[in-house]
């Protein structure tokens, strides 16, 4: 597997794979054709459907200004070689310089048709959840000791800056207000949510106001298209900081704990994306959302000081009740369904971890097979309810108005 911290990314909303994926790709076929005069982006699959929605061809030009961006929706998706493929094409003088297909792979991740890339380097010769915790329980040692083993030294610096910056969009979050671009007029929601908390109300009635308005803060900052970070996706990056931030400064828990609890999470965002996908075009929302409900239920029960076996079970609870989830997001925006997903999502990871403190020596599931079973489920997914607004809510919403 590769390392952790390439499951965090940061950058601009909506969609880690239709922005951050495709300002990459942009970024690095434009450094191989400096002295092109032209280029053309040709979009398929659930590019070409969501792609406007989700500010895909402003992504491109970002990064390669006046490109020309084709939304080709003529290809059915079980001819291409991955539901988000990229043609790039440079010109001189009218004369083809060169091309390449590049994917979107979910996260924020590229992948050069035929080529490796850097982030292919693998860091862990274990592969599944199961090996990792064999070592653990073997060295006698817990998943955060067993990460800072294998990674580079300098990991905790860099989750530092991932949590900085997870922290900076919830407070930008909090305080902003306004309608969020794109037509549907939603409203923001997040600092409403945090102000009206009630005296009279009860301990956790608030814990579940203010994560919700912690992951509001985030995803609304997201459908705005400002800075987040992908855990392990854009749309679904208001999950794990939410309940992390509130651990951190409505619970008081150190940040060097916090840091511990983001490698963890990472770790099983990895185990997901090495052996089923965290990609919503390739295998619906149970990809983003149920990735990151499992990451945050592993980090919270890591948080709690739990053992191998019970961050193991709250992480399947959290994957294993998202299965089937779609991906049709009203309009081709990452708001509708998506930014109340995120809110529930916490409140969802928190019940697993609850549970997995005292029934895990009762667990018949284990977290890998959960994750195949959520990867043979996307697979088995109708197209049009993996990001491509072709059906479920993104249908009948239009249909009703």
């Amino acid at each position: 597997m590769k390392s952790i911290i390439s499951v965090y990314k940061i950058g601009n909303g909506p969609s880690s794979s239709h922005t951050v994926g495709p300002y990459r790709a942009a970024k690095l076929f434009g450094a191989r054709f400096p002295d092109a005069d032209r280029y053309r982006v040709t979009l398929y699959g659930s590019l070409a459907y969501t792609g406007e929605g989700h500010g895909t061809g402003k992504a491109i030009r970002s990064a390669l200004p006046e490109a020309e961006i084709v939304f080709n929706r003529e290809i059915d998706e079980d001819q291409l070689p991955h539901p988000n493929t990229m043609l790039f094409e440079a010109f001189k003088d009218d004369s083809p310089q060169g091309s390449c297909r590049i994917f979107s792979i979910g996260g924020g991740s590229i992948r050069i048709e035929n080529e490796a890339s850097h982030e292919d380097h693998e860091v862990y010769p274990q592969r599944n959840f199961s090996e990792i915790a064999h070592i653990c329980r073997e060295r006698g040692i817990s998943l955060s000791q067993f990460i800072y083993r294998r990674e580079d030294p300098l990991l905790r610096n860099k989750l530092k800056g991932v949590w900085d910056a997870m922290e900076d969009s919830i407070r930008r979050g909090l305080s902003a207000e306004g309608i969020l671009p794109g037509g549907l007029g939603v409203a923001r929601k997040a600092k409403m949510l945090y102000e009206k908390r009630c005296y009279n109300e009860s301990a956790d009635v608030t814990m579940n106001r203010v994560i919700a308005a912690y992951a509001y803060a985030v995803s609304e900052e997201n459908a705005d298209e400002h800075i987040v970070v992908t855990a392990p996706t854009c749309g679904s990056c208001g999950v794990l900081p939410s309940v992390l931030y509130y651990m951190r400064y409505d619970r008081g828990f150190p940040e060097e704990e916090i840091l511990d609890a983001l490698a963890v999470a990472a770790l099983i965002g990895n185990v997901i994306r090495t052996n089923a996908s965290i990609s919503g075009a390739e295998c619906g929302c149970q990809a983003e959302i149920g990735s990151a409900c499992s990451m945050t239920a592993a980090a919270l029960a890591s948080l709690y000081g739990m053992n191998t076996d019970q961050i193991e079970y709250a992480a399947e609870i959290a994957m294993e009740h998202n299965l089937g989830l779609t991906c049709d997001p009203v309009n081709g925006l990452v708001q509708i369904p998506c930014i109340e997903r995120n809110a529930v999502a916490a409140m969802r990871a928190i019940s697993s971890v609850n549970l997995s403190r005292f029934l895990f020596t009762t667990r018949k599931i284990s977290f890998d097979e959960v994750v195949e079973t959520m990867y043979q489920t996307g697979k088995d997914m109708n197209e049009k309810y993996r990001e491509t607004s072709h059906g479920g809510l993104a249908q009948i919403y239009y249909e009703s108005i």
